[in-house]
């Protein structure tokens, strides 16, 4: 596939008005209001081959600005609204910040100007998951657009909408297959309930959503999944265990209800489509192709032209090995013919020199139809090093406050794991949560092991 230009440019290559609309909490911008408009008061020319933090607290500005400087600026930095202004400090610092970005209005207001591409725009993401500066990972418009599927002008409408911050790279990505196909973006917002943004989402007749599992689990929590109609429901950036996977198809019986493995640094590897946790193991055998991958220490490897070029920085570590494969740090199993996510490298509890992935007693927990989601964590013991604990959150809130019912879920589920769990692996201490934190990406937190 032949470089791509620009933003702007690939959403109006075909001469007529550009398509598309970003639907905000309060607001809403048309993408054609920006072929004689900006909400850049005047600053486009002079934000021309600078380094322009973007640092709006709202996706619905980020949504245009992004339209309006890819290749214009130099470079692009996402900076997502929960930095802590160190943060967001060290950041600038690290990405040579001549520019910001951190107030604008979002109505286009009509202008004199005549939008041209000057330049190759790097878009600098930050990686999630950190307490200290994130890692700022370079991407190019192709790496992160050039594979997206097109949308054929005689295909049925869709509406896209996604969970996720359009600054993450998940949200990115439902971001970027908006607009290059022209469909109706839904914007989340992050203080808004999850029963209003699906409100939002069902009245603009949204087609096609994303998020993490744990973004799905919250929702079906909520009991309001019925507020939309999907024809397509997306998981990534968590494991996806079958539980999950079976509650959304419960759901929306009609929709096709896939998950997707990407990150940050490795980009989009994979979709699975068929309904189950994990994935094929004929997609790692394959080789030579546009997307190769290996399984190295137990861990996926990824080499594609959808990988970051570099992380940006003095300091910065390499991105790739030598071979051009980056460890994305997750580990995998197979069994069957078949890889299961087993969770982060970083994640694994130690138990007596035996290991514990979380996830996978997760799984175990989760399949209980009485239990909504599930952490398992570690707690330090001084004979063993570590034991294994769990917090559950009931999908029957009636189930936990009643004493005797709460001790009979607790020992159903125990002994569901004793059942298929080593026994270093089953919870020594299990306890019943009203909810569990998740980061601002919609992942859960977990501590480090």
């Amino acid at each position: 596939m032949p470089a791509m230009s620009s933003l702007w440019e690939s959403i109006s290559s075909s001469g007529e008005t550009a398509a598309g609309i970003f639907h905000g909490r309060a607001a809403s911008v048309a993408l054609a209001d920006l072929a004689g408009g900006s909400i850049l008061d005047g600053r486009l020319e002079s934000l021309r081959g600078r380094t322009v933090v973007l640092a709006m607290r709202g996706q619905l500005a980020t949504a245009v600005a992004l339209v309006e400087l890819d290749g214009v600026a130099r470079r692009l930095v996402l900076c997502t609204p929960d930095l802590t202004p160190e943060q967001l400090a060290g950041v600038s610092a690290a990405a040579a910040a001549d520019a910001a970005l951190d107030q604008t209005s979002v109505q286009p207001v009509r202008q004199n100007l005549q939008r041209r591409r000057t330049q190759d725009t790097e878009w600098i993401l930050l990686t999630s998951g950190t307490t200290g500066v994130p890692k700022l990972v370079v991407h190019s418009f192709d790496s992160l657009a050039g594979a997206l599927p097109r949308q054929p002008a005689s295909a049925k409408p869709m509406v896209w909408s996604t969970f996720y911050d359009i600054r993450r790279y998940g949200g990115l990505q439902i971001y970027l297959r908006a607009v290059l196909s022209g469909s109706p973006l839904v914007l989340s917002d992050a203080g808004e309930p999850t029963r209003d943004f699906l409100a939002r989402a069902g009245a603009a007749g949204v087609t096609h959503i994303s998020g993490t599992p744990s973004h799905w689990r919250r929702a079906l929590m909520s009991g309001d999944t019925a507020l939309i109609a999907p024809e397509y429901v997306r998981l990534s950036g968590e494991v996806a265990d079958q539980t999950v996977l079976d509650a959304l198809r419960a759901a929306y019986p009609s929709a096709r209800i896939a998950h997707a493995f990407a990150s940050t640094e490795a980009g989009v590897a994979f979709d699975v489509n068929d309904g189950l946790a994990g994935f094929p193991a004929d997609l790692v055998r394959k080789a030579g192709g546009a997307i190769e991958m290996k399984i190295e220490d137990g861990t996926l490897r990824i080499r594609s032209g959808r990988t970051a070029a570099r992380y940006l920085g003095a300091a910065a570590s390499q991105l790739a090995a030598g071979d051009g494969y980056v460890d994305t740090g997750d580990l995998v199993e197979l069994a069957d013919g078949r890889y299961y996510f087993r969770g982060r490298k970083g994640g694994i509890i130690n138990v007596g020199g035996l290991k514990v992935y979380p996830e996978e007693v997760e799984s175990v927990l989760n399949a209980d139809p009485r239990v909504r989601m599930s952490l398992v964590k570690a707690r330090r013991n001084p004979l063993t090093g570590s034991l294994v604990v769990a917090e559950v959150v009931l999908a029957d809130s009636e189930n936990s406050s009643d004493a005797e019912t709460a001790e009979k879920v607790k020992s159903d589920l125990l002994n569901a794991c004793r059942r298929v769990l080593a026994a270093h692996k089953v919870p020594a201490l299990l306890r019943f949560v009203p909810a569990l934190e998740m980061t601002a990406a919609g992942k859960l937190v977990r501590p480090v092991a």
